[in-house]
């Protein structure tokens, strides 16, 4: 797969993942899989752009909570995405929290059974240049 690909492919598990969790769990709506699309698309966008400037901005609060205060940015980019998308609701912060936790899970899921060479990849990448760095002292 070249980049564009995985992309679409995640985009494609993540609407499929939260048109299925929006009819699981509670205080989440959607009204149709195209709607779902569009909250994937949306929220790649938003992951892409806004959430590293909150991580950068928050920097000092995800320190202090020894990494927790994550969730809290991956909820409040989940509440940013039903604001953006029409036919996306969600009901309140905990919602949110509680749909971006289990998003997250399941996508992983798919997308490590979908690409396992990507950790293979990054393994005998660390491998090489561990070498490389050994040879050369």
């Amino acid at each position: 797969f070249d980049v564009m690909q995985k992309w679409f492919f995640k985009v494609l598990v993540c609407s499929v993942n939260v048109f299925v969790l929006a009819y699981i769990l509670p205080g989440i709506a959607i009204v149709d899989f195209f709607t779902a699309i569009i909250v994937a698309v949306v929220l790649s966008l938003l992951d892409a752009i806004v959430k590293p400037l909150l991580i950068i901005l928050t920097l000092p609060a995800t320190i202090l909570t020894l990494g927790l205060f994550l969730f809290v940015i991956n909820a409040a980019i989940i509440l940013l995405d039903a604001y953006f998308v029409h036919g996306f609701k969600v009901d309140s912060f905990w919602y949110a929290l509680l749909l971006s936790a289990v998003l997250s899970f399941f996508n992983s899921l798919v997308h490590k059974k979908a690409f396992p060479e990507d950790k293979q990849n990054v393994n005998q990448q660390q491998y090489k240049k561990s070498t490389v760095y050994v040879r050369t002292l």
